[in-house]
């Protein structure tokens, strides 16, 4: 084990109704002084039901560009599917310590996929409230099913079922915001990898902690993805930060939470906004989610797209191999 998992961290900590100090955040990220208590604006919501193709391209380009973020509804994968989905990651994040460790990731390993606690360099040495579980889930090529748990015996076909119809989505917005920058269907799509980009499902495991206005299940990071399709429970905790405030992100049951990630951000030349986010935790409930990050490979060289660059719009960002841009975020290294 690379050190305590939070999840039992949490359950002496519920007993003394204190946390570990290295769990504490200093008074700039605590949520309770942080957190903004009047009217809240509501992210966008885009129903890709409407009959309208126009409206609905209009909506997700507008909130691409405003916010960075938006949920979709009537987006196509079922609700039941949905609901197995969360079903079987909650089912192995109950299990016991010594089944959850036989997907860990190797202390030396180089890669993410795994079950794990500690994912990236905190400038302040602080500690995130979760425990996580990363594998890949698309292309087939690139699955590595020993980091897939074997329990509950339906992990495996849910997962591949989501899959499909997760990549099917994330196709269509990627085509819809490919087209808000005048260009073809593909262009972000094949900006990421096209058949060779990755899709990574993460679990996020935040078991109760005694003391939600001290600690961060989440520190503020926005993502290292093109894009990100995420379900929660309904337990709240995704805060957004935007007009310099941040600001809790409404639930909405079935919904399918939608970020931009750095690289469409890059691809775009900063026509769409990676939004900046962090998640709170609950005193008394576990909240999950469901994030799948769509990314290019790792040799993947990512950078604006030349169509849309010209003496009027010269490019905003360098291009890097995603292993690379990966790499610097994580380790909190210069991107420029």
């Amino acid at each position: 084990m690379e050190f305590e998992r939070v999840q039992d961290i949490s359950s002496s900590s519920l007993r003394t109704e204190a946390i570990p100090l290295e769990f504490i955040r200093s008074e700039k990220e605590q949520p309770a002084i942080t957190t903004f208590r009047g009217p809240t604006p509501a992210i966008p919501v885009v129903d890709l039901s409407d009959p309208d193709e126009e409206t609905v391209a209009r909506a997700v380009v507008k909130a691409s560009e405003e916010w960075g973020i938006f949920q979709v509804v009537n987006h196509g994968i079922p609700a039941e599917l949905i609901k197995r989905l969360q079903e079987v990651g909650r089912t192995f994040f109950e299990l016991p310590s010594s089944e959850k460790e036989s997907v860990a990731k190797p202390v030396d390993a180089k890669d993410i996929e795994g079950y794990g606690t500690k994912l990236q360099k905190e400038v302040e040495g602080k500690k995130a409230w979760v425990d996580h579980l990363f594998h890949r889930i698309w292309p087939p090529s690139c699955v590595n099913y020993s980091f897939w748990p074997n329990n509950p015996p339906e992990y495996r076909e849910v997962n591949e079922e989501y899959a499909l119809h997760v990549k099917k989505l994330s196709e269509t917005l990627l085509g819809i915001l490919s087209e808000g920058l005048g260009l073809r269907r593909e262009a972000l799509r094949e900006g990421l990898g096209g058949d060779l980009a990755e899709y990574m499902m993460k679990i996020n495991y935040y078991p109760p902690c005694p003391r939600p206005d001290l600690a961060l299940g989440v520190p503020a990071h926005t993502d290292l993805s093109g894009i990100t399709l995420l379900v929660p429970n309904e337990v709240p905790g995704l805060q957004v930060f935007k007009d310099d405030h941040w600001f809790d992100a409404e639930y909405i049951p079935s919904a399918v939470i939608v970020h931009i990630g750095d690289q469409i951000l890059r691809l775009s030349n900063g026509r769409y906004k990676n939004v900046l986010h962090r998640t709170t935790v609950d005193k008394d409930r576990t909240r999950m989610s469901w994030p799948v990050f769509l990314e290019p490979h790792r040799e993947m060289v990512v950078g604006p797209l030349p169509e849309l660059i010209s003496d009027g719009n010269p490019p905003k960002y360098k291009p890097f191999a995603f292993k690379d841009y990966s790499y610097r975020k994580l380790n909190k290294l210069p991107l420029d």
